[in-house]
């Protein structure tokens, strides 16, 4: 799938192939240049690169998104940090449309959509139909091209008072998801969202969205609807996450950047209302202080990635893989089926290292394993590649910041005539680019164009369908009857929206052989405001741990009385060795946790005492589990190991009266 984009992560650190930064680079620049250094790329075996589109016609391009004409849309950083005062372009950074006008794969045409001061070094694009989302913090901004000129004639503000301006670690993109939603995130110095009006915004949970620990903190992810409203506030703790990606069942990836030069850049499947351990839970401390950092002395370079993440503490989401050093940028999950090799994988920028990667997925227990498989490299020490975007094709197109560096907030091109800038594009060899034409008046067509693997197309059609409500439902049934669960899953967001119809539809994806449909059909539930108590009564004993693992996540803050037995139940299946699994569980825990351990107590009764069940004490933070812990910590059979391991969770229940006769306890065994 695609999105809109991202910008580029300048927060890392310089680049140990990248060359010297000085005032006026004197390498040669354009087309003629850029064709010359593409020589120096290497893709993916079956596939080739083109140069679309390079300097002058675009410069330092921070994100990207493609439309439903195969148009590429770029948002520039010219007056990048310190060059924003005074800037390098007095007029301001632009947002510029690409255009191939004559089907020969380069770009010919550039317009300017808009350009202000007010966008410099913007960081996110999101583009939806006649709108365009502009992520620039301290503000989110929508521009309305009302006139179909390809430019703005309307600029209003979504969001404001959030991050900081100039500042990579602020708001990224949005991306318009499944269920017709928006999906976007900040970094660590986003530290809050406000309405257009400055208003500190609440979410549903209940908790206004800052970084107070209260219980947010550091970079954190969101979903909201079109016009900003329903704001939830899906995942944090992160360092530095650049732009979330969706695929087509409502499951969401990112990357996230270390503290630099740790070597602990991370991709995330990001398990909803997740903190994901970039500062302690108690003290708020970043991984060189404290208990992790004693522990993570001599370790190995793996071990200690851990421990900067916290992974040894309960209460933290588990990476999907590390990647070592790097400047993690722009995100996509490619569901088009033109790049056979890389089809329904997450692909990744990392302007580091200088690389376009997949990390292929693969389901484990109620989690993820993945590996890595490069996409685009180049020896080129000025390729920086920020976004990925898909075409309505199903080509690839690579946005390259191309820089000698990136990080120190530094850059090499400082003036308007020396400034670099590349997109590429990545298909099979000789594919030639094209864009499907849209019908979006019919449901037959507007179906069609659901199946798109660009998003913006994906995005005109869900709103059409959507609007003919049960007009679609036939061609949707018929989409909904295939073979291919990403398309069943994109007729199923629409199928559970035709009003009186929305349990029939839920009902038959709750019924279905297909893990990830059942899965889509649980969140589509919650999302519509279900009961989901029946649910999650259907699946306690369901094969899939992601099934149960969603019956989890949808239990959370549920007041219905039968919630903790259920919850109980789902515990009972825990095997003592899947860490989502049980990261899961406390999540679907909170604010009910004791209730929800005397269920399971109750249920569980004197066996308890097994791997699993020693598992769901640790992960606890109901004073019963304090109790137990003692019992653990004093067990003479207990290993030095475990009995840290145990006491370290002991800090994390609350102060109660179990706890203080916990602490009691283990002191008198330790006489």
């Amino acid at each position: 799938m695609k999105h809109t984009l991202h910008a580029i992560a300048l927060t890392a650190l310089l680049a140990a192939s990248a060359l010297p930064v000085q005032a006026q680079h004197n390498r040669p620049t354009g087309r003629a240049a850029a064709l010359e250094e593409l020589k120096k790329m290497t893709v993916a075996e079956g596939l080739e690169v083109t140069l679309f589109a390079s300097e002058p016609m675009v410069l330092n391009p921070a994100c990207m998104d493609i439309d439903s004409r195969g148009r590429i849309w770029v948002a520039e950083g010219a007056n990048y940090r310190k060059w924003s005062n005074p800037p390098i372009r007095p007029e301001g950074d632009r947002i510029v449309i690409l255009e191939d006008t004559n089907g020969d794969g380069a770009a010919d045409k550039a317009t300017t959509f808009y350009q202000g001061l007010e966008i410099n070094n913007a960081l996110g694009l999101c583009v939806l139909g006649n709108k365009v989302i502009v992520s620039c913090s301290p503000n989110i901004f929508i521009f309305t091209d009302t006139d179909g000129d390809g430019k703005a004639d309307k600029k209003e503000v979504l969001f404001t008072k959030t991050g900081q301006a100039q500042h990579d670690h602020s708001a990224h993109s949005f991306v318009f998801g499944p269920d017709g939603k928006l999906y976007w995130n900040f970094g660590n110095s986003g530290k809050a969202v406000h309405d257009k009006d400055g208003n500190p915004i609440k979410d549903r949970a209940g908790n206004i969205i800052n970084d107070s620990r209260n219980p947010y903190r550091q970079g954190m992810v969101f979903r909201c609807n079109l016009d900003g409203s329903g704001m939830e506030t899906l995942g944090w703790n992160f360092r530095n996450n650049y732009e979330v990606a969706v695929d087509s069942f409502g499951t969401l990836w990112q990357s996230d950047n270390d503290d630099d030069g740790n070597k602990g850049v991370r991709i995330n499947y990001v398990m909803e209302y997740g903190n994901f351990g970039y500062t302690e839970e108690l003290t708020g401390a970043g991984w060189s202080t404290g208990w992790n950092k004693a522990k993570a002395k001599g370790v190995s370079e793996d071990e200690k990635v851990s421990y900067q993440w916290h992974l040894f503490d309960p209460g933290v989401v588990p990476n999907l893989i590390n990647t070592g050093q790097g400047s993690p940028t722009g995100i996509c999950v490619y569901e088009g089926t033109l790049l056979t090799a890389f089809q329904n994988q997450v692909i990744h920028c990392d302007a580091g290292p200088r690389t376009v990667r997949a990390y292929p997925a693969t389901r484990t227990g109620a989690g993820y394993k993945a590996t890595i498989k490069d996409l685009l490299t180049s020896s080129d020490t000025w390729y920086r590649p920020a976004d990925a975007c898909t075409a309505p094709d199903g080509s690839l197109y690579i946005a390259d910041w191309h820089d000698a560096g990136v990080g120190g907030h530094n850059m090499a091109d400082r003036s308007v005539t020396n400034m670099t800038g590349r997109i590429y594009r990545v298909a099979p060899k000789g594919h030639k680019s094209s864009v499907p034409k849209l019908d979006l008046n019919t449901a037959a067509g507007a179906t069609a164009a659901l199946q798109s693997p660009n998003l913006a197309t994906r995005y005109l059609a869900w709103a059409a369908l959507n609007t003919m409500q049960g007009k679609a439902e036939a061609e949707l049934l018929t989409l909904w009857s295939g073979s291919d669960a990403r398309q069943r899953a994109r007729a199923l967001h629409l199928l559970a929206r035709i009003k009186g119809s929305e349990a029939k539809h839920i009902a038959a994806a709750l019924k279905d052989t297909d893990a990830d449909i059942r899965i889509t059909g649980l969140r589509i539930a919650r999302e519509r405001g279900l009961d989901v108590i029946p649910f999650v009564k259907q699946f306690t004993n369901d094969d899939s741990a992601a099934v149960r693992r969603e019956c989890a996540i949808a239990l959370r803050h549920n007041t219905s009385p039968e919630a903790p037995k259920l919850w109980a139940q789902l515990a009972l299946k825990h095997d003592g060795q899947d860490r989502w699994y049980l990261e899961a569980l406390g999540i679907s825990a909170d604010k009910n946790e004791v209730a929800c351990f005397a269920a399971w107590q109750a249920a569980v009764g004197d066996k308890w005492n097994t791997a699993a069940g020693r598992d769901i004490v640790w992960r606890s933070r109901a004073p019963q589990a304090a109790t137990l812990i003692a019992k653990i910590v004093t067990d003479k059979e207990t290993k030095a190991g475990e009995k840290a391991r145990y006491l370290r969770a002991l800090d994390f229940v609350p102060k109660s009266k179990e706890k203080d006769d916990a602490l009691a306890a283990i002191a008198l065994g330790a006489l």
